[in-house]
């Protein structure tokens, strides 16, 4: 048990370390046949379907994960970076192009 525990703890700190370490860029790109505007976010390298889910729910929009990048409908730059630091990510390690 106390094995298990030290385990957990190992892995809570390597996720902790990998946060701290990203570089997130947040980007504005204009996708598709009817140029929709859509937010990019790469380089999250921690469970990024379950924070790309927890962002669409969030902000209340659309969007997809694919090809290490996640995909969101409409342009939410600033507040993406506003949930990614509430979520424990360095505030220098996140570039708002």
């Amino acid at each position: 048990m106390s094995n298990q525990y030290n385990e957990n703890s190992f892995n809570d700190i390597i996720n902790e370390l990998d946060k701290e370490s990203a570089r997130i860029i947040i980007s504005k790109e204009i996708r598709g046949k009817y140029k929709k505007i859509s937010t990019v976010i790469t380089g999250i390298e921690e469970k990024p379907e379950s924070i790309s889910s927890e962002l669409k729910t969030k902000l209340g929009t659309g969007g997809t994960y694919k090809a290490g990048q996640i995909i969101l409908q409409g342009d939410h730059r600033e507040a993406v970076k506003q949930l990614l630091i509430k979520k424990g990510f360095n505030e220098q390690s996140i570039e708002v192009l």
